[in-house]
């Protein structure tokens, strides 16, 4: 394979116990970790957990809100700064939250939609959202009845 994704070979067993997931956390290389951090605090309201430095130099930084946690990392240009980042890439957000609520204070603390709050007909009401650098979050609300 030329891509430089190495190739995926199934077992030749079959297992018989499957990954049980309990959480999923998302790390995102960014060109400018203080912007990622400071939008991801001050539009959709994450606290910074902890400051990562390495020689006195702020290279990452872990954000939470509520169960959801991200680390924002600074690029380190090795791949080319100006690269593309979250092409193909979507996180979603579930929450208990009014997804209407939401999407106004995003607006009034600076953010865009992508979408206006929409129902979805697998039950959800979702918005759609991209970050400083292109990654695209859905904060989706599950609507009464309605597996998240």
């Amino acid at each position: 394979m030329t891509s430089g994704t190495p190739e995926f070979s199934p077992p030749r067993a079959v297992e018989t116990q499957p990954l049980h997931g309990q959480s999923l956390q998302a790390s995102l290389t960014v060109n400018d970790v203080e912007t990622s951090v400071a939008w991801y605090r001050d539009v959709l309201g994450f606290s910074v957990e902890r400051r990562h430095e390495r020689d006195g130099k702020l290279v990452a930084v872990s954000l939470r809100e509520g169960d959801v946690r991200l680390l924002v990392a600074q690029d380190d240009g090795a791949k080319g700064s100006s690269r593309t980042k979250g092409t193909g890439l979507s996180l979603q957000i579930t929450t208990s939250d009014d997804v209407d609520a939401i999407a106004a204070r995003v607006k009034r603390r600076g953010g865009a939609l992508d979408t206006e709050p929409t129902d979805m007909p697998w039950g959800v009401r979702v918005i759609r959202l991209q970050d400083p650098d292109g990654f695209k979050l859905v904060i989706a609300r599950p609507k009464s009845g309605a597996a998240p």
